[in-house]
């Protein structure tokens, strides 16, 4: 039953005196009096339910953490260095990656909470506590704001604002979410005249694991503003909006959505704003982070990703499948897959790390320049693009040792009874490292002489090698396609690591 206070006397009071001044009949002046009393009626129950209402929402939410803190208190902490791979089902600790590796450890285990370590035992962060949905082997994190929850009333873009805040390390999640084929989030808001965006102003949006903001409600296409009801096409106004919230319609309208971009998970901050009638309303409910599948490794590992999702945890040097042959690989397992410095090629077994080798040869031109790199117009071979052929320069693309070798013919095109010379030296950055040469007396026309030249070097990535003419006879020409070709024999792995 309604109950009148001194409030509502007062009001009522001043609404009397009001009329008696206002020049109104008894008659008139009770009606008005009756008609006022009624709304006035009408909008306080009404108020009365809305407060009721929240009331009863704030005490559900009391409820739910308490009981998420009850269960959380029950597990004794633990620590990922303290604790066995897998436990026996008589009260032992379960610590493996995610849920699906725990049942299948023990068929016999149904849902509920249980510990487990993404991304690895015995290294990075301790293990998390999760929900296990066995039925389905999805693994559930849960956070501070699973509850229904109002923002209250206010004008600007985001001015409501909520950090959420998992039962996970940012590191652990990142790493469930590697191990899984597919992570998604759901979140739903009931509004009354709240608009997530309108006339072109963006009043809502929610940040992704690196803060950036993200103003999609659904789906995985991050570049549009969109609902499930704008991806589905049913929007109340559709398809003048793509969210029903964004509807001018004065009335209770919901999206529902799906978050499934699984490298944008999970939601850190939720940001709502535009609830400034006072009819306005807008309360939210966001799902816990879920992520389920396993990335299926067959045959040989070819990656340190491989090895990480196949299980390995210790950080050193594995031998993998690469594209034609067995090769080792540096993986660095304090990392996870997504971080700089996760894996580093070694190579093939005692021979490099990147392939390298070519051979280039010139045309059947004629060349007699002296003190330059001889350029080169073909290459037969040039696996790593380290040689240059318009410039004639090698550059070593990793520290080792290479082996270099040039075969050419040098031309004597004219009859002569003095010594006639032609020397080629093979360059280090500029130094002489090796040279070969051939002089004849007495030549004749057309007489035609090998020369040949090989070396073996150490260098450092980035050093330069090239060919030059040194000394030269007029007259005398390297001719006959010579040929330049070298290799990397073995790599410095030390200087790699």
């Amino acid at each position: 039953m309604f109950r009148f206070s001194r409030i509502h006397l007062s009001f009522l009071l001043f609404v009397c005196s009001t009329c008696l001044t206002a020049g109104f009949s008894v008659e008139e002046q009770l009606h008005q009096l009756r008609e006022n009393y009624v709304e006035l009626k009408n909008n306080l129950g009404s108020k009365v339910v809305q407060l009721e209402a929240k009331v009863v929402q704030l005490e559900e939410k009391v409820q739910h953490q308490e009981s998420l803190l009850i269960a959380l208190q029950s597990q004794q902490p633990i620590s990922s260095k303290s604790v066995s791979a897998i436990g026996q089902p008589s009260g032992k600790i379960y610590v493996l990656r995610t849920c699906r590796e725990t049942r299948a450890a023990d068929p016999s285990l149904g849902s509920g909470m249980y510990w487990i370590d993404p991304d690895g035992q015995g290294v990075g962060d301790d293990p998390i506590y999760v929900y296990c949905n066995m039925a389905s082997g999805s693994t559930e994190i849960l956070h501070d704001t699973e509850s229904k929850t109002d923002v209250g009333n206010c004008a600007d873009p985001g001015c409501y604002s909520k950090a959420i805040n998992y039962n996970a390390t940012m590191r652990q999640i990142m790493a469930l979410a590697e191990l899984s084929n597919e992570c998604h989030q759901s979140i739903r808001y009931d509004c009354i005249s709240a608009p997530l965006e309108i006339n072109g102003i963006t009043y809502s949006w929610w940040n992704d694991r690196n803060g950036n903001p993200q103003y999609f409600w659904s789906g995985s296409n991050s570049s549009v503003h969109t609902c499930q009801c704008g991806i589905d096409r049913n929007c109340v106004e559709s398809p003048a909006v793509k969210c029903n919230c964004d509807s001018g319609l004065p009335t209770l309208l919901a999206d529902n959505g799906v978050i499934a971009v699984k490298n944008l998970l999970p939601i850190t901050r939720l940001n709502f704003g535009r609830t400034i009638l006072d009819v306005s309303s807008g309360q939210y409910t966001l799902g816990r982070l879920e992520c389920s599948g396993h990335v299926a490794v067959t045959g040989m590992p070819k990656s340190c990703e491989d090895l990480w999702w196949i299980g390995h945890t210790l950080t050193g040097l594995y031998s993998v499948m690469g594209r034609a042959m067995v090769e080792n690989v540096y993986c660095d397992f304090t990392k996870l897959p997504s971080d700089a410095g996760f894996e580093k090629w070694m190579g093939f077994a005692d021979v490099q790390s990147v392939p390298t080798y070519f051979l280039v040869t010139k045309n059947s031109e004629e060349f007699n320049s002296t003190n330059i790199p001889i350029p080169f117009s073909t290459a037969k071979l040039n696996i790593g693009g380290a040689m240059d052929l318009s410039s004639g320069k090698f550059t070593a693309p990793r520290t080792g040792t290479y082996f270099f070798s040039f075969t050419g013919m040098i031309g004597y095109p004219t009859l002569s009874s003095s010594v006639m010379v032609l020397g080629i030296g093979i360059y280090l950055n500029g130094i002489p490292i090796g040279y070969s040469w051939s002089d004849e007396a007495n030549t004749v026309v057309t007489q035609e002489v090998p020369l040949v030249l090989q070396s073996t070097v150490n260098l450092q990535a980035g050093d330069q090698v090239w060919l030059q003419i040194d000394r030269l006879s007029t007259g005398v020409i390297l001719y006959q396609v010579p040929a330049f070709n070298g290799w990397l024999l073995q790599e410095n792995l030390s200087q790699s690591l």
